[in-house]
């Protein structure tokens, strides 16, 4: 039994962004399977697809660790075996797993290990015994053991890989590509309905150069005005690309965040990120110590979002820190300050063409890409003063959507007097 379409397999249209591991692997501890989940969970993480396991990593005893794992995994593999079901613990993720489908978009990968589906599916064989010293031992809740019968069931009948024939290195690789395929042709939800990214990703990947492995980490910058979408830019990017690292991170807002918390605080979130564990540090020298002494032989994606300041570069960004074929991307507003520091390559985003404005404008002040007789005229001179800014022409269309030629001409009068500060208020 194989996966052959994502469709076959649990999950919700609904699906979120922003998930903290792309795999969470459930195997019963102890068992015939251990060795089979141990394999994939290394190929996995060699592929650069960051899996959590339902064990060590979790701190022993603590089943909330491993609930919580589950909601923040995009992919949840169940290896379900002869014993899966003598274990509470398993049989709670599992139920977990199947609310999140439902809930949050995971999509559930059964692997079913000497066993069949249908022994899964109606719970019969060694399933049987289990849930029948369950029935027992929770006589009194039998709430819960209604609970994991529902999601077995539902898991049964799930597409999957069956293990019963063997194969357990081809299955792994079968699982492996798959998983790694589906991570690496995702778009982020920020790029859905955005007019004019596609080509300036397209122009952004070329500068990566994924293909080649360098000497040494590489640094490349996005530079623009405010406004001009190099957060975008580098949000789809590092969504579409990730899949192909050790470790990633996103750091949001950096000028704000050194303001208001300073830069160990980054530090901090950039270990945590890419070693998936809290790590105290007390100053920016240690952080950058412990940077390099950590992920000093791992490929990492890092996005450096907002930079403004050499120190920021200088705390998060020594690309002797980074693996070979590391990739850092950095967002300004200040070109000197990329070339200043020595960055490898900067790309200048480009403001959206007169269609593309106008597309974007339409699509928020309207609704639709068709503009009436009566607003197009007036339409022209708003996109026109926004300079081809995908921030200030969101900003404009939200703000006169359904409102009145009047207040659009009062608008566009005020636009008028003082162009570029009051484009300003349109940019927040």
């Amino acid at each position: 039994m194989t996966t052959e379409s994502s469709s076959n397999l649990l999950s919700s249209s609904s699906s979120t962004s922003g998930w903290k591991y792309d795999v969470f692997l459930s195997c019963r501890r102890n068992d015939s399977c251990r060795k089979f989940k141990d394999h994939l969970y290394a190929a996995l993480n060699q592929r650069g697809i960051f899996t959590i396991g339902d064990d060590d990593e979790l701190e022993r005893g603590r089943e909330e660790a491993i609930l919580k794992a589950v909601e923040e995994s995009r992919y949840v593999i169940l290896v379900l075996s002869q014993n899966y079901a003598s274990s509470t613990w398993c049989l709670d993720a599992l139920a977990k797993a199947v609310e999140c489908t439902k809930s949050m978009g995971q999509t559930i990968l059964p692997i079913f290990y000497d066993v069949e589906p249908s022994e899964v599916l109606r719970q019969k064989g060694s399933f049987a015994e289990a849930f029948s010293e369950h029935e027992q031992v929770f006589k009194d809740n039998m709430g819960k053991v209604y609970r994991w019968r529902a999601a077995l069931n539902t898991v049964g009948n799930l597409n999957g890989w069956n293990l019963q024939d063997g194969y357990e290195s081809r299955v792994i690789q079968t699982i492996v590509e798959w998983i790694f395929n589906e991570l690496n042709e995702s778009i982020s939800s920020v790029s859905k309905d955005l007019v004019g990214v596609d080509s300036r990703v397209k122009g952004f990947l070329s500068f990566l150069d994924l293909e080649t492995r360098p000497d040494d980490a590489q640094i490349i910058g996005i530079s623009g005005i405010k406004g001009i979408g190099k957060t975008t830019i580098a949000r789809v990017v590092f969504d579409s690309i990730r899949a192909r690292f050790e470790a990633c991170s996103f750091l949001a807002d950096i000028r704000e965040v050194t303001f208001k918390q300073g830069p160990t605080h980054l530090q901090k979130q950039l270990l945590s990120d890419l070693l998936k564990r809290n790590v105290n540090i007390w100053n920016v020298e240690m952080g950058i110590n412990v940077l390099r002494e950590r992920l000093h032989t791992k490929m990492v994606l890092i996005v450096l979002d907002d930079v403004d300041q050499l120190e920021q570069l200088a705390a998060l960004c020594d690309r002797s820190c980074f693996g070979l074929g590391s990739r850092i991307i950095i967002t300004s507003r200040d070109e000197r300050l990329l070339s200043t520091f020595g960055v490898d390559k900067v790309y200048e985003v480009e403001p959206l063409t007169d269609e593309e404005a106008f597309k974007l404008f339409s699509s928020k002040a309207f609704k639709k890409d068709v503009v009436g007789e009566e607003f197009l005229e007036l339409s022209k001179n708003v996109v026109e003063f926004a300079n081809g800014l995908p921030l200030a022409l969101k900003g404009l269309g939200s703000f006169l959507f359904g409102r009145s030629i009047k207040e659009w001409s009062s608008a566009l009068d005020r636009l008028k007097e003082n162009p570029a500060e009051n484009l300003l208020m349109y940019m927040k």
